[in-house]
């Protein structure tokens, strides 16, 4: 959830300001009250706002709150040049919320408020409503969880291991682009510190692993070649490698190139991947490490933003194959699926009870283990940040992940690669009009409704925002 700001302007008239104080007051805590309610920290400023000074000092003191997110509250008539001073103060989003009282004209001040705002061209957001109405509740949650998503860009780092992957032009951003739109700096980590380190990773916690992985996955697959206990020792102190990386260089997402080189000579990363993306491993729960495969850094950024809006593990795949008849996305990639999409349940078991460790395929001789199920069915938002001639986009749409009997499932799977994982997904976007005009062969996907916080991450960010829906 965010951290908001909430600062009630008032009138800078003495007289009046003393009259109406307690009603504000009374107004600014149900508000307070219902975001609270809604599972949001909330900062609210010491003093209502009645005279230049207090515009300015109250403002700057809700912002050094660290504060995602700033709303101006409009109980009553209030002087616009508050608003403009206290907009000065800070540099969070602001969103403008009037009460609806037709007691007192809450709506007149914020509107007079925003018009002021316009005027210098001060973006801000406005909504209205009853401060306990759990419609302005949730409407400020998606603006707040959108601010914070964006502002927790700002000051990270994203760990490349590795460079571009095969060619893959899409995988690669401008390092410049990126610390100067969106705050980021990029850590470039060559892919043999991470052999070196899984070498020499703790065997009695990669041993206890595998052990775990074995006795609760529906089945670990060992064919004496392309996956033995060794190999996948390997893959589990790879990840362990990482997650000493991860904390040495305070890393917040990464993405791992992976191919051709470790997957050509060591093993491949879809053990690590998929459980870095995962909100728990064998010793627990554990926070959710944002991870692209192919150091994919659009996917890792479009990821990134869906974990933060969302707080789930966020699904990474190739768009592999569109069954026209079905009107069905086989949406599959060598195991960068992470597990929690089995079951989307909070028991690992009951996730690893649906998931198989397979041999890999020849594109990598090197072996390991695929990370193979079939995601659950249930609404999804999926995506991504694209580029057009240097400029961002956001590409939305929603859809359905959907699954069917056993027989229909492996007949699907059997037509792609059934050792990796899948998502059979109904998109809100006709099949032709994805195919020419989707940015990527990465796409990526989060559970529920999530457009409403995209959207505003899209103008926060001023991105181009291209939301796809079926006519």
């Amino acid at each position: 959830m965010a951290r908001i700001g909430v600062i009630s302007i008032s009138d800078g008239r003495d007289h009046v300001h003393a009259r109406n104080a307690a009603f504000i007051q009374s107004k600014q805590d149900a508000l307070v009250r219902s975001l609270c309610a809604a599972g949001h920290e909330v900062v609210a400023g010491r003093d209502l706002v009645a005279t230049n000074a207090a515009a300015s000092a109250v403002a700057r003191e809700v912002a050094a709150a660290g504060v995602d997110v700033t709303i101006f509250y409009y109980a009553v008539w209030s002087f616009p040049h508050f608003t403009m001073l206290a907009a000065d103060a800070t540099t969070s989003p602001l969103i403008l919320v009037a009460s609806t009282d037709p007691t007192e004209p809450g709506l007149v001040g914020m509107l007079a408020a925003g018009g002021a705002l316009d005027q210098i061209g001060r973006v801000h957001t406005r909504l209205w409503g009853a401060p306990d109405d759990a419609s302005l509740a949730e409407a400020v949650g998606v603006r707040s969880r959108a601010a914070a998503a964006v502002a927790s860009l700002r000051g990270s780092t994203f760990g490349r291991f590795g460079g571009r992957p095969m060619g893959m032009n899409t995988a690669v951003a401008n390092t410049d682009q990126w610390m100067r739109q969106f705050g980021i700096d990029v850590e470039e980590i060559d892919q043999y510190e991470l052999v070196l380190r899984a070498e020499r990773a703790d065997a009695g916690e990669a041993a206890k692993a595998r052990r775990w992985i074995e006795t609760h996955a529906a089945g670990v697959h060992y064919d004496g070649k392309k996956l033995t206990p060794e190999l996948l020792e390997r893959q589990i102190r790879s990840y362990l490698a990482i997650r000493d990386i991860i904390a040495e260089r305070n890393l917040d997402f990464s993405g791992i190139k992976g191919q051709p080189e470790l997957t050509e000579h060591f093993a491949t990363m879809d053990v690590t991947e998929a459980f870095l993306n995962d909100p728990y491993d064998w010793n627990g729960p554990k926070d959710v490490h944002v991870t692209a495969t192919e150091a994919d850094m659009d996917g890792a950024l479009t990821m990134q933003l869906f974990h933060r809006v969302s707080g789930d593990p966020v699904l990474f795949a190739d768009v592999r194959h569109y069954h026209a008849d079905r009107d069905i996305w086989d949406l599959c990639n060598s195991g960068q699926h992470a597990t929690w999409y089995a079951a989307r349940s909070d028991d690992p078991v009951e996730n690893l009870a649906k998931v198989n460790f397979y041999p890999e395929v020849f594109f990598f001789p090197a072996g390991g283990a695929s990370v193979q199920h079939i995601a659950a069915p249930g609404t999804m938002t999926l995506g991504r940040l694209t580029r057009q001639a240097g400029e961002y986009r956001l590409q939305l749409m929603l859809g359905e992940f959907e699954n069917y009997d056993d027989a229909t499932n492996d007949e699907l799977i059997r037509q792609s690669t059934p050792e990796w994982p899948h998502a059979f997904a109904r998109l809100d976007v006709d099949g032709p009009t994805f195919l020419s005009t989707f940015g990527a062969n990465h796409i990526h996907a989060v559970p529920g409704d999530r457009r409403p916080e995209m959207r505003a991450v899209a103008e926060l960010l001023g991105v181009r925002l291209d939301e796809w829906t079926r006519a």
